[in-house]
């Protein structure tokens, strides 16, 4: 049997030995650090992954409800009985709804970018200069009734109401056609 005895009266072996228990030491407890480490990281994953879930589904939770009522608004807006157009202080039309569309007799669509003076009898034009005028320098609601040409040159009494959208250089014009009413009131 081969017995190998330490010499402890070698300084520099002694260092040696030393060092060698003291890394191996180090390297079993940066081992069980690393470790500790690395499960206090993977609960930190896991907990920001369920963060990320829970932000994730109500996010899609809002975007639905937004869905919803964009459906509803459009509908709403679109649809409605009475004419709707957004225009600028010149009569340029941004945006319509189909009834409006209608009263103008022309399809929506070539309406965008229209000017709704073609559409306004002559002799209306300057009560609707005026109501314009009026709309853009007042922040209240304004009012008025102007004879419409549609695209058939068929003439139609309307009823308006005209607000200035806070912030934009541009009001939401409400249309009601009231030459039905005048014709009911006559017979």
């Amino acid at each position: 049997m081969h017995s190998e005895e330490f010499d402890f009266t070698n300084p520099r072996l002694i260092r040696k030995k030393a060092e060698e228990v003291l890394k191996s030491k180090i390297k079993y407890s940066k081992e069980e650090q690393h470790e500790s480490d690395v499960k206090k990281l993977l609960h930190e994953l896991q907990v920001h992954q369920i963060e990320l879930e829970m932000q994730n589904n109500e996010l899609q939770n809002a975007y639905q409800t937004a869905h919803e009522a964009l459906k509803k608004y459009t509908t709403l807006y679109d649809f409605a009985p009475m004419g709707y157009m957004t225009i600028d202080s010149n009569g340029i039309i941004y945006d319509l709804n189909f009834s409006a569309a209608d009263m103008l007799g022309v399809r929506r669509l070539k309406l965008i970018e229209a000017n709704v003076r073609v559409f306004i009898d002559e002799e209306s034009k300057p009560a609707f200069s005026e109501f314009l005028e009026k709309v853009f320098t007042s922040e209240k609601k304004q009012t008025g009734i102007v004879l419409l040409r549609d695209g058939n040159n068929q003439s139609i009494r309307v009823y308006m109401e005209g607000v200035l959208i806070e912030g934009e250089e541009k009001c939401m014009l409400s249309l009601f056609d009231t030459s039905g009413f005048s014709r009911l009131s006559k017979s």
